[in-house]
C-alpha cells in the first residue's frame, strides 16, 4: 500500500508509524485510518517487530482530533459509521500483542487524545496539550473517549474533560494518569527511545505475554484475570526466553534474548 497520511518504517526489531498531515495538524481523516490499519495488520503478521511506536509530523501536534471538513458533511448514518470505522482501528491498536508508546509531541485532542489513549503507554513533550473538545462542536467523542479514557482517569475524571471540553496541560495529563511521563520538548524523542531500548532488551515472548495479560485485565474479571495469568505464565516456563532468563540469573551473567 502507498501512504500518503503516515509515514510507517520498520526498523530491525520496531516500527514506527508517523502520521503525516502536518498541515492539517495530522487531523484524522478516512485515508489515514486506511492506512493506520493497513500498517498495524503488517506489524500483526512480521514476527520480528516487537514494540510499536507512535507519533505525529511537525512541531505542533500529535494528532489535533478527526478531520472536521470532512466530519461537516455527516448525518445520522454516515456519522456512525464515521465513529465505527476509527473505534475499530483503535481497536485493533490497543489490542496489539507487542507495546505500543504513543510519543505526544503536541495537541492530542478528540480523536488524537483517544489514538493516544489506545496505546499502552504515553509519553509526552511538556509542550503536548490534552482534551475531549467534542462538545463545542455539538458532538460527542466517536472513537473511545467515553470508554477507554475512564477506565485509563477514572469516570469522574473522564466525565469532567468530556462534559467541560476543556484542553489540560502535559503536567495535568500525568497527574490524572493520562501520560506516563513529560519530558522536556528537545529531549522527548531521546528519553523515548531510551525507554524503547529498554523494553527490547528484555525477553520478547516474557514482555508479549504481560501485554496480553494486562490488556486482558480490562475485561475479565479478577479471578478470571489470574487463571489467565497462571496459563500465560505456565506457558512462558516451556519457551527458550524461561531457560535463558533463568540460567542467566543463576549464573550470574546477562541474558540474552533472541
Amino acid at each position: 500500500m502507498d501512504y500518503s497520511c503516515i509515514i510507517f518504517q520498520k526498523e530491525e526489531n520496531y516500527a514506527l508509524i508517523t502520521l503525516n498531515r502536518p498541515e492539517k495538524l495530522n487531523a484524522l481523516n478516512t485515508q489515514l485510518f486506511n492506512e493506520l490499519n493497513h500498517a498495524l495488520i503488517e506489524i500483526e503478521k512480521d514476527p520480528k517487530i516487537r514494540l510499536l511506536l507512535l507519533t505525529g509530523s511537525g512541531e505542533k501536534a500529535f494528532a489535533a482530533g478527526a478531520d472536521i471538513a470532512e466530519l461537516n458533511a455527516s448525518n445520522q448514518q454516515t456519522g456512525r459509521l464515521f465513529s465505527e470505522h476509527g473505534s475499530k482501528v483503535m481497536e485493533r491498536l490497543a489490542n496489539l500483542p507487542i507495546p505500543s508508546i504513543a510519543m505526544v509531541n503536541g495537541f492530542a485532542l478528540g480523536g488524537g487524545c483517544e489514538l493516544a489513549v489506545s496505546c499502552h503507554i504515553r509519553f509526552c513533550s511538556e509542550k503536548a496539550k490534552f482534551g475531549q473538545p467534542e462538545v463545542n462542536l455539538g458532538i460527542i467523542p466517536g472513537y473511545g473517549g467515553t470508554q477507554g479514557l475512564s477506565r485509563l482517569i477514572g469516570t469522574a475524571k473522564a466525565m469532567e474533560l468530556n462534559i467541560s471540553g476543556k484542553i489540560i496541560s502535559a503536567q495535568d495529563a500525568k497527574e490524572i494518569g493520562l501520560v506516563n511521563e513529560v519530558f522536556p520538548h528537545d529531549e522527548l524523542k531521546e528519553k523515548t527511545m531510551d525507554f524503547v531500548n529498554l523494553v527490547l532488551s528484555k525477553s520478547p515472548k516474557a514482555v508479549s505475554s504481560v501485554v496480553r495479560a494486562v490488556t486482558a485485565s480490562q475485561t475479565l474479571s479478577p479471578s478470571e484475570g489470574l487463571a489467565y495469568e497462571s496459563i500465560l505464565f505456565g506457558q512462558m516456563c516451556g519457551t527458550d526466553d524461561f531457560k535463558e532468563g533463568t540460567s542467566a540469573f543463576l549464573e550470574k551473567r546477562k541474558a540474552v534474548f533472541l
